[in-house]
């Protein structure tokens, strides 16, 4: 919804000091004394560069002086030389101080990036699958991108920035009335006051435009990385072209508003520098009239002139800083965004860890959907006993990956309850409750790493006696042996180096080292084969010896002697029992047999 331009310059106003408020705390972090000292440490060398550079031109203006002959006695035993030395040594020791203050914060500020970046990290773990599944990847990981790299720039900007430009502005005003009238420091307040409203106003105006720019750029990288994840779909259908396509006309609107941004900074540059150049040449002429006069000596105008452009330096340090923090609070608002959006499943307080006794499963009367006007689960009731094997049938869509994912607890039910040995899963935490499932999905997904990193993911710590030990189990020990690098192979991005049996065989051998009581099998082979499926049968149901087993097939031949069968439909259990007695009852299950005979029969 789009917001009336009001609304929406106070709504950015709240986004920005929320983004401050949540920083600020990385400043002065609590329980790191270390952290605070280096803080206060780097504040003393700022406010000792800012008192030096108001001194410099002091220096500059007796140098003139003891040159002209117009300088008092001291400056003319000063020397000219020495002076203009020691003009160059309090420059030198203001950039000094400047270089220490960075140093000493460096590590404030890479500690704050860190922890912003791990916490937003984690969070982004917790987040529900529906969240995920809602997501694009490409875009997310931009917006982190982007409003971590914020974070650093955004301290530097709270510490460095607007305190010792007001300090500067004041000091070099004082002494501007001091040594010579009010008259200059008013030409000096007017000008900045000019100056600064005129780069609010125009950075607002293209904040608005870089916000249109940011939005062109994240589609942009989200249909760069959608094109590449799906690369095999893009050259089966021969869809290179079609692809450049829309990656060009996203491009094509992110260098509209580039080209937006281009213009309109070249804008505010000029009347910056054309603000300014006013200020300086109405104060040039001031001090001028004055040495023409006599009441001003040459290392008067001098001064000025240096204090003028001194001044210049840090305004125009402003209007830039200015740009990048208003861009750094609109990428960190949305990295904000993504850190408050609350998790759909989340531990209750105190809740128990999950204690596996048996590993009897039971859901009573589970009623769930992913839309409240569309129930998908009708009042499921239903027990696995310990050790017993289930297999949850049904035609697509009626329910079957569904109690899946609830038992994993990706989402909580609507109504009713799902318990292990007693103990309902809103009651326990999740790291426990997933510590005791073990999970082989249709589709193994791996990292793109090592085959040995792959199957040692199932536990952590794991050593290589057990992994190979695992991979034995699952029957591909052998054949990462025959490769040329052995356990140290790379499968490559989501595992395409490897064919869809040897993935599911390294997802076998990964869950095998987790070693769950209770395994859920989410229509493990339903992606493979005819003849790898059979293969694999007998490594899953070797898995499945002395643990509690949830199945969920699409093919009934997989499940047959599974100990009980039970037949989904839209939603409800309209039957269960052995595979012989179902088939003898004629009923749902029979119909599902008899469809999958006849289809596999035609097939051959």
């Amino acid at each position: 919804m789009t917001h009336p331009p009001d609304v929406q310059e106070r709504d950015d106003r709240e986004s920005g000091m929320r983004t401050i408020r949540k920083v600020a705390p990385y400043l002065w972090p609590e329980g790191e004394p270390a952290a605070k000292r280096r803080v206060v440490l780097a504040l003393a060398f700022l406010i000792a560069a800012k008192l030096v550079t108001v001194a410099t031109p002091l220096f500059y203006k007796a140098a003139v002086d003891a040159l002209s002959g117009e300088g008092a006695g001291w400056l003319v035993a000063a020397g000219a030389v020495g002076l203009t030395v020691a003009y160059g040594v309090a420059r030198l020791m203001s950039n000094g101080f400047q270089q220490l203050r960075d140093a000493v914060f460096a590590s404030v500020g890479q500690r704050a990036l860190r922890r912003l970046a791990l916490e937003t990290f984690v969070h982004i773990h917790r987040l529900s699958l529906r969240y995920h599944i809602t997501r694009k990847t490409g875009g997310l990981s931009r917006i982190i991108e982007r409003g971590v790299k914020g974070v650093d720039f955004l301290l530097r900007f709270l510490l460095f920035s607007i305190g010792p430009l007001i300090l500067e502005l004041v000091l070099v005003g004082l002494v501007l009335a001091l040594a010579f009238d009010l008259w200059y420091l008013a030409v000096v307040t007017v000008t900045i006051a000019i100056y600064v409203v005129f780069t609010f106003k125009v950075t607002e105006w293209r904040v608005k435009i870089r916000r249109e720019m940011n939005a062109q750029d994240t589609d942009a990288n989200q249909k760069a990385v959608d094109s590449l994840l799906n690369f095999e779909t893009v050259k089966y259908f021969n869809a290179e072209r079609r692809e450049a396509d829309r990656y060009d006309g996203a491009m094509a609107g992110y260098e509209v508003a580039a080209v937006k941004t281009a213009l309109t900074l070249a804008f505010l540059n000029f009347g910056q520098t054309m603000l300014i150049t006013a200020g300086l040449v109405i104060v040039m002429v001031m001090a001028a009239v004055g040495v023409q006069n006599g009441a001003l000596t040459v290392g008067d105008f001098v001064m000025v002139n240096a204090y003028m452009i001194q001044l210049m330096m840090p305004l125009n340090f402003l209007g830039s800083v200015y740009r990048e923090i208003r861009q750094a609070l609109v990428d960190m608002g949305e990295m904000f965004d993504l850190l408050e959006q609350p998790a759909d499943v989340s531990d209750k307080p105190g809740a128990d860890v999950l204690k596996v006794q048996g590993g009897e499963v039971v859901f009573d009367d589970v009623r769930f959907g992913y839309d409240a006007e569309r129930p998908i689960l009708k009042g499921i009731s239903l027990r696995v006993a310990p050790g017993e094997t289930v297999a949850l049938v049904g035609s697509s869509g009626s329910g079957k990956s569904t109690i899946g994912r609830l038992l994993f607890r990706f989402y909580d039910v609507g109504g009713g309850a799902i318990r292990i040995d007693g103990q309902d899963l809103r009651d326990v935490t999740q790291d426990s409750l997933h510590a005791n499932i073990g999970v082989v999905p249709q589709d193994t997904v791996l990292f793109n790493d090592s085959i040995l990193y792959n199957i040692a993911y199932g536990r952590d710590g794991a050593t290589r006696a057990e992994v190979e030990a695992a991979a034995r189990a699952a029957k591909i020990h052998e054949f990462i042996l025959s490769l040329p690098e052995g356990y140290d192979t790379q499968v490559g991005e989501r595992g395409l180096k490897l064919s869809g049996g040897e993935k599911q065989r390294v997802g076998i051998a990964r869950t095998l080292l987790k070693n769950p009581p209770i395994l859920l099998l989410d229509e493990a082979t339903s992606a493979l084969d005819t003849d790898t499926e059979r293969e694999i049968q007998a490594e899953l149901k070797a898995m499945g010896q002395g643990r509690t087993v949830l199945t969920i097939a699409h093919r009934l031949s997989t499940i047959a002697d599974a100990d009980r069968i039970v037949v989904l439909e839209k939603g409800a259990v309209v039957e269960e029992g052995a595979h012989e007695a179902l088939l003898a009852r004629e009923g749902r299950y029979a119909q599902l047999w008899a469809r999958q005979q006849a289809e596999e029969d035609e097939a051959a």
